[in-house]
């Protein structure tokens, strides 16, 4: 699931490779997203995995880890 996101991230923030992308990764500080950023990649995560993740959520994910335990909370 990390891989997975890692990739989606990377692309959706056209990220150079020579940025890391660790699970404490913080999504906005580290990597450089925006509000903007973080919706269009769960909008993307959602389109891909047929899920719909709820609003409330968002303000939830501030690093990489949290984004990855809540998909594969939900896939269980």
């Amino acid at each position: 699931m990390f891989e997975e996101l890692s990739k989606l991230l990377r692309e959706q923030l056209r990220l150079k490779d020579e940025i890391e992308i660790k699970p404490e990764s913080r999504i906005i500080e580290d990597l450089g997203a925006d509000s903007l950023d973080v919706l269009q990649l769960l909008m993307t995560i959602e389109e891909t995995r047929g899920i719909v993740i709820p609003d409330e959520k968002l303000a939830g994910f501030t690093v990489v880890q949290d984004i990855v335990d809540y998909l594969e909370g939900m896939e269980k």
